[in-house]
């Protein structure tokens, strides 16, 4: 059909298209997860590059090059390294905590835009950090442009796309986020061998790519419909925006509620309190939690330290930047087959399926590492291997699962008079545990060693019993009235009634 493709109402649904106009916008605005996927990706990859190592972290490439009486595991644990990566996600729980109120108040295209613009300011200074100082003040400058991402590109998504086809739009964040994630390994893999040391300055530079075109695109997007009416209360223009989003005049029931949720939202003058409000329990339960336990899954370990947890096992160090690019791969197909199916198979299925493909990687991985990596000397290549293949095989699990719901979910489930709120309180829960694994994950692997698996593979199989018990289905139901799953749902309808 031309200008969209049908959709059937199902009577939760609002009906409409799915219109190349809806499509385009939401593009453009999921490509914030480049910015936060480029950082997740390229930090490591320059962290395990001989000539970044030398200037700023002497003595962690002492301890690789020199010091043969240091255990494979505590090879880069240093507080200053891992300062390098934690530091941005400090910055960035701080700008989500402010993106709030901005995104309330002034509408989810000005948060998408100040965010570009900082990751863009952070990219130039980091490529030229001459020091220690200009490198970190960069690393915060790009957390300033994460941290307004997060906040505001989830939103933008849920409230663009149709209900039906909602997890499929906002699980593109998660895409890009991936693809940031493989470009940055795949850049740092071409750069890793540059003539003059300048193969790190390159990789940190391109990341002013991504950030030049959201920046530049995002000048361009409407706002949602959800923000126009909560902050200019002109339904005519919204009205005509819904209209061209969704490919059909018959808009007026969308519009209504809308209407309703917004007059709801214009009566809470301080959301932040509203959302400790009993009624508000099962939302600001997962805004924590949901977060919580994707960090404490273990994914950053491999995300931000891929490179570095190569170079443990025993490769080289082309090896270990190209194997990242293999798990990047990995995780942009996963990614993709988790769009095709979200809204088909639904939220819980995927939540449980992966928590239990995550926890056997995650076992089979301790098990092997504990039993050939010792602390020194080298495991045997076939090991080594086959540790590799269980990394790419634990990614993809993540990368259908709990990667892209934990933007999706969080981002559906919220009522207007406290989602930005709740938006902020995702992301800052997010951010304070990134921050935590960031910065804690090299001490650990030096004193855990192998077991630091075991203790991730716990905390997976404890947030899928949680999913299983605790979080009700989302899928097909009009983002503004998601309050009736909590109603329906065995446990929480005794809190909410």
């Amino acid at each position: 059909m031309a200008g969209g493709i049908a959709i059937l109402s199902e009577g939760r649904d609002h009906g409409g298209k799915v219109t190349w106009f809806v499509i385009i916008l939401c593009m453009v605005a999921a490509m914030g997860g480049l910015l936060f996927g480029y950082d997740l990706g390229v930090s490591g990859g320059v962290s395990s590059m001989e000539p970044f190592l030398k200037k700023f972290f002497p003595e962690v490439y002492k301890n690789l090059k020199e010091d043969t009486k240091i255990s494979n595991y505590c090879k880069f644990d240093s507080q200053l390294l891992t300062a390098f990566t934690s530091s941005l996600y400090v910055a960035a729980f701080i700008a989500s905590l402010i993106a709030s109120p901005m995104t309330r108040s002034f509408g989810r295209k000005l948060s998408i835009v100040i965010g570009g613009a900082a990751f863009l300011a952070g990219t130039a200074l980091g490529a030229a950090a001459l020091n220690f100082y200009m490198l970190i003040l960069g690393r915060l400058l790009l957390g300033v442009g994460v941290g307004f991402a997060n906040q505001s590109v989830p939103l933008y998504l849920s409230e663009m796309a149709p209900a039906r086809y909602r997890g499929a739009f906002n699980i593109g964040f998660s895409l890009c986020i991936s693809m940031g994630v493989l470009s940055a390994y795949s850049i740092n893999f071409g750069t890793e061998k540059l003539k003059g040391g300048w193969g790190w300055r390159v990789s940190l530079a391109t990341g002013a790519l991504p950030a030049s075109i959201l920046t530049l695109g995002t000048i361009f997007l409407p706002d949602t419909p959800n923000s126009l009416i909560q902050r200019t209360n002109d339904h005519q223009k919204a009205m005509r925006l819904l209209q061209r989003v969704r490919g059909t005049s018959n808009v007026q029931k969308e519009l209504d509620d809308i209407v309703e949720a917004s007059l709801i939202s214009k009566a809470t003058p301080n959301p932040f309190d509203k959302m400790t409000q009993r009624k508000y329990r099962p939302q600001l339960v997962m805004a924590i939690a949901i977060p919580f336990f994707q960090q404490v899954t273990g994914i950053n370990v491999i995300t931000f330290y891929a490179p570095l947890l190569i170079l443990t096992i025993g490769f080289g160090e082309s090896v270990s930047l190209l194997s990242s690019v293999m798990i990047g791969i990995v995780a942009i197909t996963a990614v993709f087959l988790s769009m095709l199916v979200v809204d088909r198979f639904g939220r819980r299925v995927l939540f449980i399926f992966g928590g239990i493909h995550m926890f056997v990687c995650q076992m089979m991985i301790g098990i092997i590492m504990s039993a050939h990596l010792k602390d020194h000397g080298e495991i045997g290549k076939g090991y080594g291997y086959l540790v590799l293949v269980l990394i790419c095989i634990y990614v993809a699990g993540f990368c259908y699962s709990w990667g892209p719901l934990t933007w999706l979910v969080p981002s559906e489930i919220f009522p207007m008079e406290i989602r930005s709120a709740a938006q902020a309180v995702t992301v800052s829960v997010g951010l304070v545990f990134t921050t935590v694994i960031a910065q804690t994950f090299l001490y650990l692997l030096c004193h855990f060693k192998a077991g630091i698996f075991f203790f991730f593979g716990g905390w997976v199989a404890v947030m899928t019993s949680f999913v299983y018990l605790l979080l009700p289905e989302t899928r097909n139901m009009p983002i503004e009235k998601m309050d009736q799953i909590w109603k329906e749902h065995w446990f929480w309808s005794k809190i909410v009634s």
